[in-house]
């Protein structure tokens, strides 16, 4: 088609060019095409996987605190499902999945306990891996369904994990781990939901309700929250607070960068905790146990950013008491970093 345009295009065919509307119509349209083509590229972002970690410790408000849940790591791998796109209008709809390992260690009010009398909360590891598919609606409202399968107790190895981590960074030696709950092999089921609620006409705050159900023989429970967000927005199926910054289509109407501050006060009704209780369904649970409180109420506050290939998070978590016999709150900080490519 170019080559014919071009041979209309020599001197002596000008005027003829210019009056064959054939051909005025076909330029027209080439450039309209090739203009719509530049802006989609401009404005779409197209990266499908992701790799990177969350870690949780309380040393990370550098309050000087080593009490409850004092240690958790997550490495997460997340791709995106293709989607057949049959048009040049953005494409809402999508659906990941999602593999993850993780560990996370919990102990008293002290890692180095003198005796069992100072044991208000269980020392217990808990180690596992995860699988889950994660659906998302053009209406923003998403939803998280994932199984983890891992183990409690000294087979977590969160003795050995906490004792390299204190002797790396030169912290006190951990003692009082002969004191933690037995194994028990866990499997667990987890619904995550996200409902789009609210966002304000200038898109520089919205509301959204996360809604968690967990049930199995490590945790079961049901936690439900609000998250509050203000700064430069994406929306919920392209956005950090979802996980959900990768897509198998060019998108439109995504921003570059994203990067916000936001609000999530939660209230979570524990139903069981194996790292409090033991494990459900072995005998002997370990020399010291308690009964969880029915509800805890948490409040989460931090910043986000991200990029087209990275994301930085982080926040800080403040807890009441998980068990009564527990002398003071619990509060820990939380980094997540990830690449995608």
């Amino acid at each position: 088609m170019f080559a014919n345009i071009y041979c209309k295009l020599k001197p002596k065919n000008i005027s003829a060019f210019f009056m064959d509307k054939k051909l005025n119509y076909i330029l027209f349209s080439t450039i309209l095409m090739l203009m719509s083509h530049i802006g989609v590229c401009q404005t779409q972002q197209y990266v499908k996987h992701e790799l990177g970690f969350n870690s949780e410790n309380d040393s990370f408000l550098a309050s000087g605190q080593d009490r409850y849940y004092t240690n958790g790591l997550f490495i997460n791998y997340r791709s995106v499902f293709p989607t057949k796109i049959t048009t040049c209008e953005p494409r809402f709809r999508k659906k990941i999945w999602n593999v993850s390992i993780g560990q996370q260690i919990f102990n008293p009010q002290s890692g180095a306990v003198p005796n069992i009398s100072y044991v208000d909360r269980p020392f217990a590891g808990y180690l596992f891996g995860s699988f889950g598919i994660q659906y998302f609606n053009q209406h923003e409202n998403s939803a998280l369904l994932s199984l983890q399968v891992g183990t409690i107790g000294p087979r977590a190895k969160g003795e050995q994990v906490q004792k390299i981590i204190h002797s790396t960074f030169g912290f006190y030696e951990p003692n009082g781990w002969q004191y933690q709950v037995n194994n028990e092999i866990a499997i667990n089921f987890k619904i995550q939901s996200h409902f789009f609620v609210y966002r304000s006409q200038n898109k520089k705050i919205d509301l959204s309700l996360p809604i968690e159900a967990r049930i199995g023989n490590t945790f079961t429970g049901l936690k439900a929250g609000v998250l509050f967000r203000t700064g430069n927005l994406n929306p919920f199926y392209h956005s950090i607070a979802t996980n959900s910054n990768i897509s198998s289509t060019l998108e439109t109407n995504i921003k570059p960068s994203e990067f916000y501050f936001y609000l999530k006060p939660s209230i979570d009704l524990v139903a069981y905790d194996a790292t409090i209780k033991g494990g459900l369904f072995v005998k002997d649970k370990g020399l010291v146990t308690y009964p969880s409180k029915l509800v805890v109420l948490a409040q989460q506050v931090g910043f986000a950013y991200a990029t087209q290939r990275w994301t930085a998070d982080f926040s800080a978590i403040f807890k009441s008491k998980e068990l009564k016999e527990m002398t003071q709150s619990n509060q820990y900080g939380s980094l997540s970093l990830y690449y995608r490519f």
